[in-house]
């Protein structure tokens, strides 16, 4: 019964985009049409913006208020925004980059040509447009070229009557309210109020004891990577972003904090697939292969050279083919090990604070759990694939259980020195200057292949063939 019900409800809920594509090309006078769009929100119209024709959006925008097309904005891409600037007219297109925050608006400006942007930039009015520059005049892998100038500011010199009424003077231009930061005579940074204490506090109470003096902070010249770890420890809706003479200039939202972490998870992701940034479905192919062409190549070589390796083992697998079949396990479990340390030294190494000490201590941790795991993949090996031999295969026992055991020992050997390479490398990459996601997955499989072949086949060699005699049976 309740599943009916589940599926009634998801039967019935609403076609919002269908609604607001209805609602774009119906016909229905401005007037009309703009009441109706009020009821949707903002990211529900945009994700119809690339279903209508050129025509159709033009009239959405001439019809739609700039605040209301500026929140649309806010949900699209800044390329995708760029396009769709340059669609209205120079006197609605500034008007919208007025209305949006002043970090989406230097980013959309960016995505476009610089002879509209100074068309657009010459029409905002000259405090808008000293705000957009001072984003834009940042490098996009810092603080600053995220932040936005939409909070509230007091002085620590007022009384909470001054203070209450300066909250209601800039809450006409500003809508992020929920705390209010505070400056000295020179604009420094002194801390922050939350609203619900400036609201409560009485006439006769000391603003100064209103303010939290310990409230976090980042410099809008620190890099986002820098300052990844910060933010997402934050449970601000807003945080202050200074320059390097400890001045206010600017906040960072939450908003802005999650898409400034979903960049850098992508941004990593790529790196971390071996690609040197993020792709996009609509860039074209030479873009696409240039891009992944350069690690491709490096793991080409070090492929040949794995492969070169086993060929001087030809011998070995020519006394006993067996070995083969087991080749691609032993490559697959230390390539998942030395994977699986990349990714946590990676989230580790996005701590600036790390001593020498903790790196250590992180190596010898990973080594331990390659160690273990090892043994514990290792002894299970020796047992099943010891008896899959003597069963399926038809060897005697004490072949099937040798050749299990140097199996089972290789597979311990390889699991340890590839969970150590995959955290000393991106250590050492981090060591150089160089960005440890460059450390990338198909990097560090490459190399745990280079050296479980080396264990698996010198181990065989050694016991099997030297020490055990054994050869084809």
């Amino acid at each position: 019964m309740e599943e009916e019900i589940v599926s009634q409800e998801t039967a019935e809920r609403p076609d919002y985009e269908r609604e607001i594509i209805g609602v774009i090309t119906g016909g229905l006078a401005p007037k009309i049409m703009q009441q109706r769009l009020d009821d949707y929100h903002g990211n529900d119209i945009a994700s119809v913006l690339d279903d209508i024709d050129q025509k159709s959006r033009q009239k959405l925008f001439r019809v739609c208020k700039a605040a209301m097309v500026a929140e649309i904005f806010e949900y699209i891409d800044e390329d995708k925004a760029g396009e769709y600037i340059n669609e209205m007219d120079l006197a609605k297109a500034a008007a919208v980059v007025s209305e949006l925050e002043t970090d989406t608006a230097a980013a959309l400006l960016r995505s476009i040509k610089r002879e509209r942007r100074t068309l657009i930039i010459d029409t905002l009015k000259p405090d808008i447009r000293d705000e957009i520059k001072l984003v834009a005049s940042f490098d996009e892998d810092e603080i600053g070229s995220r932040i936005t100038t939409n909070f509230i500011v007091i002085h620590e010199t007022l009384s909470i009557k001054q203070a209450m009424n300066e909250l209601v003077r800039q809450a006409a231009k500003n809508d992020n309210i929920s705390t209010l930061f505070v400056i000295d005579e020179d604009e420094n940074f002194c801390g922050a109020i939350d609203l619900k204490d400036l609201i409560t506090a009485r006439s006769g109470d000391i603003l100064e004891n209103l303010v939290v003096t310990s409230f976090p902070y980042l410099y809008a010249h620190e890099t986002i990577d820098e300052c990844i770890e910060k933010l997402k420890s934050y449970s601000e809706d807003s945080i202050p972003v200074l320059d390097n003479s400890n001045r206010l200039i600017g906040v960072i939202t939450a908003q802005s904090v999650i898409e400034v972490v979903n960049d850098e998870m992508g941004e990593d992701y790529a790196k971390f697939a071996g690609i040197t940034a993020e792709e996009d479905l609509n860039e074209t192919l030479a873009h696409s292969m240039r891009k992944r062409m350069p690690w491709l190549l490096i793991l080409l070589g070090l492929g040949m050279l794995v492969s070169a390796v086993i060929g001087t083992f030809e011998n070995v697998v020519r006394q006993l083919t067996l070995i083969m079949t087991f080749q691609s396990l032993i490559l697959g479990m230390s390539g998942n090990v030395g994977t699986q340390s990349l990714a946590v030294t990676l989230r580790v190494l996005m701590d600036e604070s790390l001593t020498v000490r903790d790196k250590t201590h992180l190596v010898l941790k990973e080594m331990r759990v390659g160690l273990s795991n090892g043994l514990v993949l290792g002894t299970a090996s020796f047992i099943f694939l010891g008896l899959y031999i003597m069963m399926f295969k038809g060897k005697p026992p004490e072949f099937a259980f040798a050749t299990s055991a140097c199996i089972g020992l290789a597979m311990v050997v390889a699991m340890m020195i590839s969970a150590t390479a995959g955290t000393v490398i991106p250590l050492f990459f981090k060591k150089i200057k160089i960005d440890p996601a460059v450390a990338s997955g198909p990097l560090i499989s490459t190399m745990s292949d280079l050296v479980s072949a080396v264990t698996y086949y010198s181990t065989c060699w050694l016991l099997l063939i030297n020490v055990l005699h054994l050869h084809n049976l």
